[in-house]
């Protein structure tokens, strides 16, 4: 798997390559918006972290002009600008993540995970499965075993993002996150709720347990 790394900050550039070089990625890094651009024009790569503000070109200008140029590749934002008009606009720029500093590198490897697995263009099915679990992301239906399990939206969008980040553990505010509103103060274990329904739903009946509990980080739902 390769990636682009574009960051300005060199220190944390190099933290940032090397951890994802320990995790078994080849990383290409930049430190300006220039030079990012050609790299995704003549390269290729699985996926792509992308700052904001950067020398040359912006952030939100390199992923434009990559997209319009027909790039699919998933990129995710890191960045130090965290309102709310600063994301939008980078989902609409076309950004498949948005990932505020300072981070986890842990949660930064879930994301990324789960931006590379999904699909890219019509081609690509859009089942997702985990064991004997199958999730229809056209039709909003899942199945275990052949049977069809009913589920609430938000039980629905938390399945989908475990399913697509299969065997990464993900934290109870990565999960947040994905699925809740940036605003939103409601319960603080609104997401131990809800993995407790989608356990009686997808587990309960079943002697191989897909959905796990990691002690002190969070959850993980795992096929084999």
């Amino acid at each position: 798997m390769r990636i682009l790394l574009a960051e300005d900050e060199k220190d944390l550039a190099s933290i940032i390559k090397r951890r994802l070089e320990d995790e078994g990625y080849a990383v290409d890094a930049v430190n300006n918006g220039d030079d990012a651009l050609v790299y995704l024009q003549e390269g290729s790569y699985d996926a792509v972290i992308l700052d904001v503000m950067m020398p040359g070109k912006d952030g939100f200008s390199v992923l434009r002009e990559y997209r319009e140029g027909g790039g699919v590749s998933p990129v995710l934002f890191l960045t130090a600008r965290d309102s709310i008009d600063d994301r939008v606009a980078g989902l609409d720029t076309g950004a498949d993540d948005y990932l505020i500093k300072p981070f986890s590198f842990k949660e930064l490897i879930a994301r990324l995970r789960a931006i590379m697995r999904r699909p890219r263009n019509n081609s690509v099915s859009s089942i997702l499965q985990v064991g004997d679990l199958k999730l229809d992301l056209l039709s909003h239906k899942a199945y275990r075993s052949g049977e069809e399990i009913d589920l609430s939206s938000k039980e629905f969008s938390i399945l989908e993002y475990m399913m697509r980040s299969e065997g990464v553990v993900l934290d109870r505010e990565s999960i947040r996150e994905h699925v809740w509103s940036w605003d939103y103060d409601g319960e603080s274990n609104v997401v131990d709720v809800y993995i407790r329904f989608l356990r009686k739903k997808i587990d309960e009946k079943y002697d191989k347990k897909l959905i796990h509990t990691i002690r002190g980080s969070g959850y993980m739902i795992k096929g084999n």
